[in-house]
């Protein structure tokens, strides 16, 4: 494979070149010397790679911790796998685990001494770190429910697979100029956030010689952090055995064509922007041959993700159990209990979710009401108070360098608050950053909650800024950004200022997008404004 890319030094920056000097995936080479030597023995340059082994360095660097994060594609686990990741938590990660927005579980407090054994335990149950962060395809999302789905169009389970396996340890795309992010799925719900990734599969359905026919259609180049953009239709159907083409083909034109000299200006969604859907199309076909024209679209609404509660499954007698985890975050003692209430109530299964959350399928019509009455369900509750049930956060400043405001705590007691103290009877999703790189997708919220400094009364202290009217689905928008900031402190308050606004004016079943639609978001401001002068 031809790196064309390497042509021009001069127009490479600092991570390129050093991925020029050795693939990312090299870097496990190095892992048995690092763990003989230390944290000291790992360069500048190994930090970066290491991302490709699912390792970030965690906060303050001195202390020599990693956060880990390992792949769940679409996520489907068992129990015995929980059961592995448990144990590494318990023994080397002082009893915590996170829920990634990817399905992905993440670790916190590894050295790398502890990386050999924390790999070989990870390959014993058949998971994997590797590419699970770097400049490569990430987690494959997938609705977390496929192939119990009521509302699926089509059990996209089997083809996420396929395209996640090819993709895994594969040197053709294991060099890309920044994360490549994909969703598959065959939900009317939009459970992937589908307009928010690199590429997309929605469900949708078209006549193909007089016989209509279930396939998906393609979006590309979504994205958040610090410039927002929508992924854009292009005008392809594709069958099921047809994605692994199509997404090949995005991945190599994104290898080959994508930005490479700047960081912040490498995401697919910036050649789309320059090329236009109608060239990006034609680079395509290039690659695929020709492809049937876009279908109609089933998708219906979107579910923000989330899956709690109880729900019949399409195998008769069967259900699905959709847990909150508050905040994303769980112990070790927790996930060796679900994994044991797995194997007595249902089949062993287990899915994460995209909205931090885990799903317990394949229960008994008979075993639901013992399966209620387990303890570890008080706490990871399937019936969750409403702002826990729909809430977002990403790691914050306990863990995170970039972040610049604690968060997962902090958002604990918001939820709490707002739980305790306000009533609603539509769902507010609230998501909270920790800085401008949109872990937490504070852009798809309702509320959206973005780690700052401010000053205040001549002090510099952690504080939000608040956007409002995010949302997926057939009226997808990000949010607005409002004038000025919060104090992080009284947070919980200025939310609770701002849905009792919403809840005085809103009209009988309006959701909160809806309204902000209606209302405008000077309002909205006028309301922040008001709060702020209190």
């Amino acid at each position: 494979m031809e790196q064309v890319w390497a042509k021009e030094l001069d127009k490479l920056n600092k991570v390129e070149l050093i991925k020029l000097e050795k693939d990312g995936l090299d870097i496990v080479n190095d892992i048995e010397r690092f763990a003989r030597l230390g944290f000291d023995s790992v360069t500048e340059k190994d930090f970066d790679l290491l991302k490709w082994l699912g390792l970030y360095i965690s906060r303050p660097k001195e202390a020599g911790f990693f956060l880990l994060r390992v792949k769940v594609p679409g996520g489907v686990l068992n129990s015995a796998q929980a059961r592995g990741l448990a144990g590494i938590a318990r023994d080397y990660g002082r009893n915590l685990l996170d829920v990634s927005t990817r399905h992905a579980i993440q670790f916190h407090w590894i050295r790398v001494e502890y990386l050999p054994d924390i790999f070989a335990r990870l390959e014993k149950v058949g998971l994997s770190c590797l590419e699970s962060a770097g400049d490569c395809p990430r987690t494959i999302v997938g609705n977390p429910v496929s192939g119990y789905d009521l509302d699926e169009v089509i059990d996209a389970g089997p083809v996420l697979k396929e395209v996640s396996d090819v993709f895994h340890n594969n040197r053709e795309f294991s060099n890309l100029p920044r994360k490549f992010k994909i969703s598959i799925s065959g939900s009317i719900h939009n459970p992937v956030h589908a307009e928010i990734n690199d590429l997309s599969f929605t469900p949708a359905e078209k006549e193909i010689d007089g016989v209509i026919v279930k396939g998906f259609n393609v979006l590309v180049g979504g994205g958040l952090s610090v410039k927002p953009y929508m992924a854009q239709p292009i005008d392809v159907f594709v069958l099921p055995e047809q994605v692994l083409t199509v997404a090949k083909a995005t991945a190599t034109i994104f290898r080959d064509y994508g930005y490479r000299e700047k960081r912040n200006h490498a995401r697919l969604k910036f050649l789309l922007q320059d090329w236009g859907i109608e060239k990006f199309q034609q680079e395509l076909a290039k690659l695929t041959g020709p492809l049937a024209a876009r279908g109609s679209d089933l998708t219906t609404g979107w579910n923000a993700g989330c899956q709690h509660g109880i729900h019949k499954q399409k195998q008769p007698g069967l259900n699905y159990v959709g847990l909150a985890i508050p905040v994303g975050r769980f112990t070790a003692e927790e996930l060796e209990e679900l994994a044991a209430i797995a194997d007595n109530y249902g089949d062993g299964s287990i899915r994460t979710t995209n909205s931090q959350n885990l799903v317990l399928p394949n229960v008994p019509d008979s075993k639901v009401d013992g399966l209620l009455s387990e303890k570890v369900l008080v706490r990871l509750s399937p019936f969750p108070q409403p702002f826990t049930a729909y809430a977002v956060c990403c790691t914050g400043t306990q863990f995170c360098p970039l972040g610049v405001a604690e968060t997962k705590q902090r958002a604990r007691d918001i939820l709490e608050y707002l739980d305790n103290n306000v009533e609603i009877d539509t769902p507010v999703v609230l998501h909270i950053s920790g800085c401008i790189n949109s872990c937490a997708q504070q852009q798809i919220a309702d509320i959206g909650l973005q780690g700052v400094m401010a000053r205040v009364e001549e002090q510099v202290v952690e504080a939000f800024e608040v956007s409002i009217g995010g949302r997926l689905g057939l009226q997808a928008a990000f949010g607005v950004k409002l004038k000025g900031a919060v104090p992080a402190d009284k947070a919980a308050k200025a939310i609770e200022h701002l849905v009792a606004f919403f809840k005085g004016n809103k009209m009988a079943g309006e959701s909160f997008g809806d309204y902000v639609q209606r209302a405008g978001i000077n309002a909205f401001q006028e309301q922040l404004d008001g709060f702020n002068q209190i």
